[in-house]
């Protein structure tokens, strides 16, 4: 009863302990001040919608690291995409990445909170020892003892978190973990991003392609005729030449998109975690998509970038572990004991009598003050401070990077859309003068290099003005990458919500 007795009072005594782990020594948090002002520089002429749209309602969404990211991307409208979208979250390797970081973080997270509770283990097997005489105060050259210990015992061990060092660890795995949270949904929505991008510059160039093998076809044709010219004396050399020397530059440039398109396909691939070789896509020309999004206020920007929600659980990460680093000038408790059988024979392991106990450390000592270590964890505070500071600056430059980068999306939206209206209107000038110089050339008026311009004009401000529109489309998409995602799909095409 007095071993019981003993062992009652030990545990009430740690539990006692335990009631006392509230104290933590690290720093209380502060945000580091940003100002932020109450518009952005460029909202104003960028989000005017086009004629017939009508422009979303922004939603503001909860922080980006405990929402799950939304499917912006049906805003496009596009089955396409979204069928892309899909097979991207499901096979792309940066993703898998992503997901397997944050079952890291969490295991040692989950790690970090074991430290709270005490640790319990049990052991069964024999030990053969020897001792001396001299151990058995029979004097030295004694014959010494042998004999095999059989032993059945359990040992609990756990250190009372008195200056909060357990506690500060454990704030510290878990915004690790918050962290790795974040960084996942940024990795996502950059791929995500990245696939829209991809696809729809496939788009533009499938437009290009077949705008360019128009045009081959027709200066073939248009070669073709002059040759028969020239050999009945009906046309110069030098205009055949003309002609062939626009029919190379076509086929050239034709090359050059066939390229671009190439290496679009590979990229679209691998965001799709296959191998170039094994992927196929149709892709057709890019139609006038203009989504036009809703920015928002600046002071919400920091709510929805995951990456700014990554920064600033970096800083609280960083700053529970000055706590961790000054728990060290502070008494440890460690608290131990074993309870169990030991017998020399195992046929009488489990009688009352070969009972044992051991209340206290096993080694050492139960209580720790350190004295003097020779300016080590002097050196480990200011390490964790300057890891700490470090990661305030990290969190100022990703704000207002994250600024920035709204501010040049909606830029070039902005110019984008002035742009495509010139250009509109610059093609539909161009198709008219071309169709009016052929008119005159089959009359004789002029001649074939007219035509030959005329029709090189309209093909530049064809190609330029679907250009224009893939840029368009993509500047959208870097506009949704840029305020952080996280909003709900409107059920129309040309707003997002």
């Amino acid at each position: 009863m007095n071993t019981l007795s003993t062992l009652a009072r030990t545990v009430l005594a740690a539990s006692t302990m335990l009631v006392l782990t509230a104290c933590s020594l690290a720093p209380t948090e502060h945000r580091p001040t940003i100002d932020v002002s109450a518009t952005y520089r460029e909202a104003d002429a960028a989000i005017k919608p086009m004629p017939g749209e009508e422009l979303g309602q922004w939603v503001p969404a909860q922080p980006a690291d405990e929402q799950k990211p939304s499917p912006w991307w049906t805003t496009f409208g596009d089955p396409v995409l979204v069928q892309l979208e899909e097979r991207a979250l499901t096979a792309n390797p940066d993703v898998a990445i992503a997901m397997a970081r944050i079952k890291r973080a969490r295991a040692l997270s989950s790690r970090a909170e074991s430290a709270r509770y005490p640790s319990l283990d049990v052991g069964f097997g024999p030990t053969r020892q020897r001792t001396s005489g001299a151990a058995a105060f029979r004097g030295d050259g004694a014959p010494g003892i042998e004999q095999t210990l059989w032993r059945a015992q359990g040992t609990v061990a756990y250190e009372a978190d008195v200056f909060g060092r357990v506690a500060s660890d454990v704030a510290a795995a878990r915004a690790s973990s918050a962290e790795q949270q974040a960084l996942s949904h940024q990795m996502l929505l950059i791929v995500q991003a990245d696939v829209a991008s991809t696809y729809f510059t496939l788009r533009q160039l499938e437009g290009e392609r077949r705008l360019l093998a128009d045009t081959v076809a027709i200066r073939e044709a248009g070669v073709a005729l002059l040759e028969r010219k020239r050999d009945l004396g009906a046309a110069a050399a030098v205009v055949v030449d003309q002609a062939q020397a626009e029919l190379s530059a076509a086929r050239a440039e034709q090359a050059t998109v066939e390229q671009d398109a190439a290496l679009a396909h590979h990229a679209l691939a691998v965001l799709l975690g296959q191998a170039p070789a094994a992927f196929t896509f149709a892709a057709a020309p890019l139609e006038n998509v203009s989504v036009h999004v809703a920015e928002g206020l600046p002071s919400t920007l920091l709510e929805r970038r995951p990456d700014v929600a990554a920064a600033e659980r970096s800083m609280a990460a960083d700053n529970a572990r000055i706590g961790v680093a000054r728990a060290a000038y502070f008494p440890s408790l460690s608290l131990t004991g074993a309870f169990g059988y030991e017998s020399s024979e195992l046929g009488n392991l489990t009688n009352w009598s070969q009972r044992t106990f051991l209340l206290g450390p096993l080694v050492g000592t139960a209580l720790s003050l350190p004295i003097f270590d020779g300016g080590k964890r002097k050196a480990d505070v200011a390490r964790a401070r300057a890891d700490y500071e470090e990661s305030v600056g990290a969190y100022r430059k990703t704000v207002l990077n994250a600024f920035r980068e709204v501010e040049d999306a909606l830029a070039s939206t902005r110019s984008l859309d002035t742009r495509l209206a010139n250009e509109r209107d610059a093609e539909e000038a161009a198709a008219r003068v071309a169709s009016s110089v052929k008119t005159r050339f089959d009359e004789g008026d002029v001649d074939y290099l007219a035509v030959v311009d005329a029709e090189r004009t309209l093909l530049r401000n064809r190609q330029a003005r679907l250009q224009s529109e893939g840029a368009r489309v993509r500047a959208s998409v870097d506009l949704v990458r840029a305020l952080g995602g996280g909003w709900h799909a409107p059920e129309s095409k040309g707003s997002v919500q």
